[in-house]
Parts: structure tokens; sequence; C-alpha cells
């Protein structure tokens, strides 16, 4: 029997995060699980008068395709994807992980030769600026695993956190986006952290469902030059199938001018892949209600309620600071009072302590309100 969940799941994927038109065309991406999603968009595709296109990919079947590469191979295979991904309007990508550390024996140099020249050419650079999107996770039992939940009781979390009223979380975000534009200092306070930069004059962007499910953050970017201070992130992170813990930044000037982890030299050379990696393109604030503690997948974890990322690498382009890498890497360091609490502090006006919102104008963002 179909779950009806599923279907009114692909409804709001096709009518609210893409917001699909007649005519257009949609590349639907399924990454190992997820055929009764990709089902269920076909037929709400069609229903909308769109055309519906359809790509399967197996993450053991793109390791086995990356340990022997080579630039001239990736950009091949980049070119024919590319060209698909410049007919498209919009894409949904559904990514149920068999294994979230599939490709952690992938040589590094193999690894960042499949990153520069082929994920960043089609999906930072042409996908994400050009094409209406959304990214998601499908439930699956590794992804329940890391979750620490039964397979039942993560559906259930699930399809509670990715069927929320993602509208509604929309016109809530509006006085911290507001708020957002037109400060200038941030300061940032917690456990092992002091920060303090600058965002003037950069936007603040709502994300409410339209680009990833689940969702549920608002983000800027730092002025490049602007950071200085510390940050020891409280949240574990899986970044190309290893787990980085305990991962501690300093800042100077803008630029990582050291950086320790679990496994330092690792981390280091992640942060060598080119200039921009040293330093940050993304400050956001998670708001997600259903989302309150870390399971290693960063589409989650970015969003959790009381959370804040800060994130070395590539900037977005509606919100661009100047910096550019192949390197984009959400880290997540959360500050509800089980994770050590902490502040954020705008223009020397105290906006959240402890993971809420203590702004009259922004407490329709706190969980109860969300929900």
């Amino acid at each position: 029997m179909k779950d009806p969940r599923i279907s009114q799941l692909a409804k709001n994927l096709i009518n609210y995060s893409v917001s699909i038109k007649p005519g257009e065309n949609l590349l639907i991406e399924l990454f190992d699980s997820g055929d009764e999603l990709a089902s269920e968009l076909i037929r709400e595709c069609y229903r909308a008068g769109a055309n519906p296109f359809l790509s399967i990919k197996s993450r053991k079947l793109m390791k086995d395709l990356i340990m022997n590469t080579s630039k001239e191979h990736m950009l091949a295979l980049s070119s024919f994807e590319a060209d698909r991904m410049k007919k498209m309007h919009a894409y949904i990508a559904i990514r149920g992980a068999l294994n979230s550390s599939e490709w952690s024996d992938i040589p590094e140099d193999k690894l960042s030769i499949y990153m520069k020249n082929w994920s960043k050419p089609v999906h930072s650079d042409i996908r994400g600026p050009h094409t209406k999107r959304c990214v998601m996770r499908y439930p699956s039992h590794a992804m329940a695993q890391m979750a620490g939940m039964s397979m039942e009781r993560f559906e259930d979390f699930f399809f509670d956190v990715c069927c929320l009223d993602y509208s509604n979380m929309d016109k809530a975000m509006n006085p911290l986006k507001e708020l957002m534009d037109k400060t200038d200092k941030v300061k940032i306070r917690g456990k092992d952290t002091d920060l303090s930069f600058s965002i003037k004059n950069l936007p603040a962007i709502k994300c409410s469902g339209e680009a990833n499910i689940p969702d549920g953050e608002v983000y800027t970017a730092p002025v490049k030059d602007s950071v200085e201070g510390y940050i020891t992130y409280n949240t574990p992170s899986e970044y190309q199938g290893f787990t980085y813990e305990n991962i501690k930044l300093e800042f100077s000037k803008g630029k990582i001018i050291k950086a320790t982890a679990n496994d330092t030299e690792r981390i280091n050379r992640i942060f060598d892949t080119d200039e921009g990696a040293r330093y940050v393109g993304e400050f956001a604030i998670g708001v997600n209600p259903y989302i309150t503690k870390p399971m290693k997948d960063t589409l989650f974890d970015e969003k959790i309620m009381g959370s804040f990322h800060f994130t070395p690498g590539s900037s977005y382009d509606d919100c661009f600071n100047g910096n550019k890498s192949a390197v984009h890497w959400d880290l997540v360091f959360i500050q509800t009072p089980e994770y050590g609490g902490g502040e954020i502090w705008f223009d020397d006006v105290l906006v959240r302590k402890n993971g809420l919102f203590v702004l009259k104008e922004l407490e329709g963002l706190n969980p109860e309100n969300l929900k």
C-alpha cells in the first residue's frame, strides 16, 4: 500500500519547492534509493503540464568511476552532464544513501579531480545559478542508523520535517531577513568559540523549502576579510566519506590560519584545495523545529533549531562575497543548552540566546511557533 505522505511530499516539491510551470523541463536525479518518490514526482510533473527527465545514479558505481579517473575523463563526463543541465528549468535530487561512507576510500587526489571538473562545472556553475532546484534525502536504513532511530521512527521524523508548512516558515523569516539586511557587525559566543565579522551590504536569503527539503535557514555571507577569532564546532561532519570531529578553526583577516580536528593533516588538505577554501562563504542561522540533534547528514544538520553554520569555501551567487572555491563545507555549531549554549549579537544587540530568539519580532521563528 502506497504511503500517502509520499504523494503529499511529491505535490509539495512540484508545486511549491520548484514551482513547475507547463512546458518546463524537470530533471529528477535519483541516488541509490527513493523509487517511490521519483515515481510520484514523474506523475505530478506530467499533471503540471511539464516534461520529466530521469537520471539514476549509484554512489557505489560513481566511486568506481572516480577511483581511476583523470582530469580529461572527468571533463568529458561533465561536458555530457552540463549539456543536459543547460536544457533544464528545474532539478530535484533524491539522495537515499545506502552507505554514507561509500566514498571514504577514494584517494583524495581523485576526489579533487571530481570536485573541480565535474561537480563544480555542472552543479555549482550551471545548476545552482540557472535552475529552480531542490535537493533532498530519502529515508534509508543507513540514515536511520546515523540518526539513532528505528526505520519506522525515522520515517515519521522524516515526513514531519519534510512536510511541515514551509509557507508559514517563509513568512516568519521576514523579520530576521530584514534585520540581517541592515546589520553590520556580528558577534558569536559559545563554548570555546569567540567570533566577530561583518555582513554589511550582503543580502540575507530565506531558505524555506524551495531549494532544499528539509529546510529552515536564513543565510548571508561575511565580508571576506572581516572574520576574526576562533570557533570550535560541536557537531561532527561527514565530508567525502570521512567523519570529522572536534574541528577548531582560527581566523585572521578572514583567513583560516589554523585548523585542527580528529585528523588535522587530512582537514588541512581540504583547506588547501584552493585559495578560497580557507575563507568563509556563508553564515546561516538554522530554525527547523523538528531537527534538534545532529545525524552526520549536512542537509539535516545545517537546519537544526538553535544552530548556525559557518561555511569555509565558496559563497553563493545570490550572496557573493567574492570568495570562490571548489569547497563549500557547511560546518555546524549548536547553541541550545544541551550543547553548551551560546549567543548571537547583531550590532551589539542580543538576538538569540541558547538557541532561542529573544527579540519580540523574531519570536515567530522559535520552535513552538513553527510546528
